[in-house]
């Protein structure tokens, strides 16, 4: 089993905040979730990018947190669905701000970066 050499520091908000929704997918995901699309193969058509492989592994991610729950419906063929759990709601204005500052600060970054090349 998969042991941290270097253990979460539970008294830091950002540290417990970063290994929660730290990556480059799980505030996506979630922002999908919360917008009604449920089932991995739809999320995988709706998060430009993202591979049936690491979705599934932050989906795992963020069920073993408590952000999301999954539901499985045993039919023909197999039906898969997440939503968001009350911490997993409780994201949502933070995600949305998230979202606001990053629209704000595209045309800078883009700058940034074509200066840059």
């Amino acid at each position: 089993m998969y042991q941290r050499k270097i253990p979460i520091d539970y008294d830091c908000g950002l540290s417990v905040a970063m290994e929660v929704v730290g990556s480059k997918w799980k505030f996506c995901i979630l922002d999908e979730i919360s917008k009604g699309i449920k089932r991995p193969k739809d999320l995988v058509n709706f998060i430009s990018g993202i591979t049936k492989r690491v979705l599934q592994k932050q989906l795992k991610e963020l069920e073993l947190h408590g952000l999301l729950e999954k539901t499985i419906y045993t039919e023909v063929p197999l039906r898969v669905e997440y939503n968001l759990t009350t911490s997993g709601k409780s994201l949502l204005p933070l995600i949305s701000a998230v979202d606001q500052w990053g629209m704000g600060f595209s045309s800078q970054l883009k700058t940034i970066l074509e200066t840059e090349a």
